[in-house]
C-alpha cells in the first residue's frame, strides 16, 4: 500500500475514533469535547506517521513518549480547583486516553485503536451509575479524613484554662489534635486560641457540642469551628 493511502486512512482512523470519545465529552458539555478530543487523536497519529516515515534514529515509539508528555501541559490546563472540589480531572484523563488512541490509530493498529476507544467510552458511560451509587454513601460511613479547625478568644490570662478545654475536650470526642497555637490580639487583652482537629468522619455534632461548651466560658468572647479540607 503506498504510504500516503496508508497515512489517510490512519489518519480518518484516528479522526474517527476521536470523534467518538469527543462525542460523548460535547454530549455532556465538559470543558474539551468533540473537536478537542478529535484534535489530540490525531495530532498524536502525525507525529507517529512522521517518525515512521522518515528514516533514523527517531522511532514511533520515542515520538509516543513525548506525545504523552506533552498531553501532560495540555490536561494540566483544564483542572481547576475551586475551595475544596477539583474539576477537569475527567476530561484531562480523556484527552491522555485520545492521544493513546492517536498513536495506535498513527502506527496503522486500526483494531487495537478501536478497542481502547470502546473502553475509553465504557469508562466515562458505563461507570457512571457505579460512580452514583457509591456518591450516594452517607458521608458518615465513607472511609475518608475530616479537617476541622476551632477558633476561640478569650482574655489573655485565661489562655491556659482554655486550652486545657480544648484538650479535654478533643481527647473525649475521639479528634486527633493536630495543632494547637494562639495569638496576641492587637490592641486588647485578649488572645485567640486556634485548634486543628482530625477525624475519620464527619463530626459536625461533635464541634458544635466543643464550641458550645467554649461559650460557656465566662472569659471567652467568640468561638467557632470550621471544616477545612476533606481528602481520601
Amino acid at each position: 500500500m503506498a504510504p500516503l493511502l496508508q497515512t489517510a486512512i490512519n489518519l480518518g482512523v484516528a479522526t474517527a475514533l476521536g470523534a467518538a470519545i469527543g462525542l460523548e465529552r460535547q454530549w455532556r458539555q465538559r470543558m474539551a469535547g468533540l473537536r478537542t478530543n478529535t484534535l489530540v487523536a490525531i495530532g498524536a497519529a502525525t507525529f507517529v506517521i512522521f517518525a515512521s516515515l522518515i528514516p533514523g534514529e527517531g522511532s514511533p515509539t520515542r515520538v509516543a513518549a513525548q506525545v504523552v508528555s506533552g498531553i501532560g501541559f495540555l490536561g494540566a490546563g483544564i483542572i481547576f480547583r475551586e475551595g475544596l472540589n477539583v474539576t477537569g480531572l475527567n476530561t484531562a484523563a480523556t484527552l491522555w486516553c485520545s492521544a493513546a488512541v492517536g498513536v495506535l490509530a498513527g502506527e496503522g493498529l486500526a483494531s487495537h485503536a478501536a478497542l481502547a476507544t470502546a473502553f475509553v467510552i465504557f469508562a466515562n458511560l458505563g461507570m457512571r451509575p457505579l460512580v452514583r451509587l457509591i456518591n450516594r454513601q452517607p458521608v458518615e460511613q465513607a472511609d475518608i479524613d475530616t479537617h476541622y479547625r476551632v477558633r476561640v478568644v478569650c482574655r489573655s490570662p485565661d489562655e491556659a484554662h482554655i486550652r486545657t478545654v480544648l484538650l479535654q475536650a478533643a481527647s473525649a470526642s475521639q479528634l486527633s489534635l493536630r495543632r494547637l497555637e494562639s495569638i496576641d490580639v492587637e490592641s486588647s487583652n485578649r488572645v485567640e486560641v486556634t485548634a486543628q482537629l482530625t477525624t475519620h468522619e464527619r463530626s459536625s455534632a461533635v464541634l458544635e457540642q466543643i464550641v458550645g461548651r467554649l461559650s460557656l466560658e465566662p472569659t471567652v468572647s467568640a468561638a467557632s469551628w470550621s471544616a477545612e479540607a476533606i481528602a481520601e
